[in-house]
């Protein structure tokens, strides 16, 4: 069980781990053991995620998300599968997590007085610098 929160908590049936091979250094090692891990989470047919989660956890994970809705992470920081498999599931911890937390509603607000006037004072500055530039200012 991989507890994400207090009221996500994720079944480890949902999640597929495959080791590969990792790139990078390593010497020999790199080439004989397979210590990177490749977690796949199935975002859409999970029964842990609301749909609010889900639609979030889609939109944050970005690449790392296939067209059918399935997240892979793949994590070959360390030399051991144990460590990254921790790193894996980690990452996907942190980014549930960061979905799980609804985005703060934005309150229409209205400009100030003095903000509009520094606008305006702006764009007439800015059109008498261009108003000295034309051709007629040199006759």
């Amino acid at each position: 069980m991989l507890k994400v929160n207090d009221d996500i908590e994720i079944d480890d049936a949902e999640l597929e781990e495959r080791f590969v091979r990792a790139s990078g250094p390593g010497g020999q090692n790199v080439n004989k053991v397979s210590t990177a891990v490749e977690l796949r989470f199935d975002v859409r047919s999970s029964a842990a995620l609301t749909p609010a989660v889900r639609h979030r956890l889609v939109r944050l994970a970005g690449r790392r998300m296939t067209d059918e809705g399935i997240l892979v992470i793949k994590a070959e920081q360390f030399r051991t599968q144990e460590r990254n498999r921790e790193d894996a599931r980690q990452r996907l911890t942190e980014l549930i997590r960061e979905a799980a937390v609804p985005p703060k509603p934005r309150i229409k607000t209205r400009p100030t007085l003095a903000s509009k006037k520094r606008r305006l004072e702006g764009k007439t500055r800015r059109g008498e610098v261009k108003r000295q530039r034309s051709s007629r200012g040199f006759e």
